[in-house]
């Protein structure tokens, strides 16, 4: 009898042990699903739309406004809210959201979920950021203080179907055969989680990718997401240790410094990657087929050294310029820029205020970029530094930042170019309208027209039979 006893005794302290432990490992594999779940969030950049109105907020909390050709499109809540979240979302239902944009209610999400990219996230994955959204992200259950209201006829979320029978693509991620690991993981990186696509490929007059010139530039907004192909007019100089560096920092000594959207990407998600996961990101890019694309053309003798006399006769104070009615491209560059960039454009020899004699932004085949830059300024964290140039859109009207933006491409990029204030207008405006949106009536009338000569056909024939 005490034998049995013991038995039982003994029986029923393993179990216990056995129940303890088993508890422990389903723990200790959530917390690992959730601490995976959190760096694919950060992979795929869902903080930098999804980021809350103001900087204090909470994360994930959604409110902030994304400029699309349709309008301004604001992003949505995605912590566990029960009431004003996606709390409710079954795995499957969070999944139709992020790979075929369809939200839970069955409307469709808008293009900037870039969901054209996200199909290919991979089941394990999706699983992963499931478990991170529904249990490592702190539910934020306030209303949105703004929602998405597009004009018509994009409001009408419906409209979406038919684009999405077109372009949508439900195919899982291949791996290219014969490649190494880290090549596939980059490919990954950059074609499903990274979404580069989504910003650095032109568009088709239906605002949808044009696979025949991937990476191959495209504006974005005002900003022009540039060429990252590895052909001369695009990023063939650059080492896999340049694009690393960049990726992590924002910034490339003498090349290039991440302003805007690609600000918003460095610091949102690349610096925060792992070096192997950057490199296979760098060793994926310089490999792509190369896309020759228009260079900004060269003046044909170098311009005359700056009159340092002129520059001088218009000293001022950044404050001032918004009292100053002067379209000097010297001057303004003067008292705007001068005292970090240096007069002759040198920046300084640590790099913290980049030249302006080799730089991307100032050399590219259009102003786009320099443009947005003095209109909208920069701040960007890095992982070395953190980035800060004033915004001067208030403070210059469209003909001096036309004028201070030629001066600057002219003087120290030696382009041939002559930025005009009809094309600062349109920019600060988000840039030219895609064809979509500037024919969008035609489109409706003859798609009306084209049903109704379908329903005229089809009551021909009944009368027939």
């Amino acid at each position: 009898m005490k034998t049995t006893h013991r038995i039982l005794t003994a029986a029923a302290l393993a179990a216990g042990i056995f129940g303890a432990t088993s508890a422990l490992a389903a723990e200790d594999s959530t917390a690992q699903l959730i601490k995976k779940g959190e760096y694919l969030a950060v992979a795929a950049d869902c903080g930098a739309c999804h980021r809350p109105l103001h900087e204090d907020g909470a994360s994930y909390a959604g409110g902030y406004a994304i400029d699309s050709p349709m309008g301004r499109i604001i992003s949505s809540n995605i912590t566990p809210s029960k009431q004003y979240g996606i709390g409710n979302y079954t795995e499957q239902q969070f999944a139709d959201a992020v790979r075929r944009g369809v939200a839970a209610d069955g409307s469709n999400l808008y293009p900037a979920m870039p969901y054209t990219a996200y199909h290919a996230i991979s089941d394990e994955d999706m699983h992963a950021l499931y478990t991170y959204f529904m249990q490592g992200v702190k539910p934020y259950d306030q209303p949105a203080a703004e929602k998405t209201d597009l004009a018509f006829p994009f409001n009408i979320r419906q409209i979406m179907w038919g684009w999405n029978l077109l372009y949508r693509s439900d195919k899982p991620f291949e791996k290219r055969e014969g490649a190494t690991d880290e090549l596939n993981r980059g490919k990954y990186l950059v074609d499903v989680l990274g979404h580069c696509s989504t910003c650095h490929t032109p568009r088709n007059m239906m605002m949808a990718e044009d696979s025949s010139q991937n990476l191959a530039g495209s504006p974005l907004g005002g900003w022009y997401a540039p060429n990252i192909t590895p052909d001369k007019s695009g990023i063939a100089d650059w080492t896999q240790s340049d694009i690393v560096t960049y990726l992590k920092t924002g910034h490339l000594a003498g090349k290039a410094q991440a302003a805007g959207p690609m600000g918003e990407a460095v610091e949102h998600s690349f610096r925060h990657l792992d070096d192997s996961d950057l490199n296979a990101i760098a060793a994926w890019i310089r490999q792509v087929p190369p896309v020759s694309t228009p260079v900004a053309a060269k003046l044909d003798t170098p311009p005359a050294a700056t009159d340092i006399n002129q520059v001088v006769k218009g000293q001022g104070s950044q404050s001032s310029l918004a009292d100053s009615s002067s379209i000097n491209g010297a001057e303004l560059y003067n008292g705007a820029c001068a005292s970090c960039h240096g007069i002759e454009g040198q920046g300084t020899k640590d790099n913290f205020y980049p030249s302006l004699t080799h730089n991307t932004a100032v050399t590219g085949a259009t102003p786009q970029n320099l443009v947005m830059t003095v209109v909208n300024g920069i701040e960007r964290k890095g992982n070395d530094i953190d980035v800060g140039m004033p915004a001067f859109g208030q403070q210059m009207n469209d003909a001096q930042i036309a004028a201070v933006s030629s001066y600057v491409r002219t003087q120290f990029g030696q382009v041939n170019d002559s930025v005009t204030a009809e094309q600062v207008k349109a920019l600060r405006q988000g840039g030219a309208q895609p064809f979509i949106v500037r024919y969008v009536n035609a489109l409706m009338i003859g798609g009306a027209i084209v049903v109704l000569l379908i329903l005229f056909g089809l009551l021909r024939l009944r009368k027939k039979h």
